[in-house]
């Protein structure tokens, strides 16, 4: 099977605008489609995790609009991605897929799932809370933050955002990078400038909105997340846990926002699990 780091990158074009996405994994059954956090593009995607899932799930990763190489500009708010990440499904000729979305990506997901939940049949989200979650329209000062440390010691942001600053964090945050790193051809585009701002104005602009009713996804949920998120506090996502009827929530030890990717050799088997078990978590 290919994996990951070799996964072809391919295009569609979906009313005038082009979406770059990646697939691999079996054929047949409902496939997972991957939605992913703030900056990201298809190259941020774990290896682990991507490669993990693709072992018994077709797996859909792309970039919504705006995004690396998907043409257009992003929009301002999550309802405009959500309707884009429906747009981009249905023009692959899909009626029924799993959904991964991991932070700014579980936002997306969440209003998917409102807006067609005839499309969904399993949902996982990773490092998110809730829409209205105190707290998280706070983005720009945490960013903010980072970013200067980031440029201070000449590392990736992501060091501070996603992984504690423990032995074993650093140990994680060094381990995720190198796989990343592992694609070394047929690269995705870097994030525009634009992306990037139009993704945190979005992110806060969640944060404080109205919540969302959840109660209308009755679909299994699998939520999950570090003990210590200091983008999205761990406690929004046992709150996102709480105010959905049918959803299991697993918080991973020593870890941050990145913890899925920190712990994924339990996250994934824990995936692969909840995506082939019952209907009633």
């Amino acid at each position: 099977m290919t994996d990951w780091k070799n996964t072809p990158t391919t295009s569609i074009t979906v009313n005038g605008v082009r979406f770059v996405y990646r697939e691999l994994g079996p054929t047949g059954g409902v496939p997972v489609v991957f939605l992913h956090h703030f900056t990201a593009t298809l190259d941020d995607w774990d290896p682990q995790v991507i490669d993990g899932v693709a072992d018994k799930h077709r797996v859909i990763a792309f970039d919504n609009r705006g995004v690396g190489g998907s043409g257009s500009k992003v929009p301002g708010s999550i309802d405009e991605m959500a309707a884009d990440a429906i747009a981009f499904i249905r023009a692959l000729g899909l009626d029924k897929v799993d959904v991964f979305g991991f932070s700014l990506g579980g936002g997306v997901a969440q209003v998917v799932a409102l807006k067609a939940p005839d499309l969904v049949r399993r949902i996982v989200l990773a490092g998110t809370g809730p829409r209205g979650g105190g707290g998280i329209d706070k983005m720009a000062t945490i960013v903010g933050g980072a970013y200067l440390k980031a440029a201070l010691t000449r590392k990736d942001a992501r060091n501070y955002l996603f992984f504690p600053r423990t032995p074993g964090g650093k140990r994680a945050a060094a381990e995720y990078f190198d796989r990343l790193a592992q694609r070394t051809t047929d690269r995705d585009d870097t994030i525009s400038l634009q992306a990037r701002l139009a993704q945190l104005r979005a992110i806060i602009a969640g944060g404080k909105a109205a919540p969302d009713d959840l109660t209308t996804i009755t679909q299994p949920v699998l939520v999950a997340n570090g003990d210590h998120d200091v983008m999205v506090a761990s406690e929004h996502s046992v709150d996102l846990a709480n105010r959905l009827p049918n959803a299991k929530v697993v918080i991973y030890p020593d870890s941050g926002h990145g913890g899925v990717f920190q712990h994924y050799r339990r996250f994934v088997p824990e995936v692969l699990e909840f995506l082939d078990g019952p209907d009633n978590t």
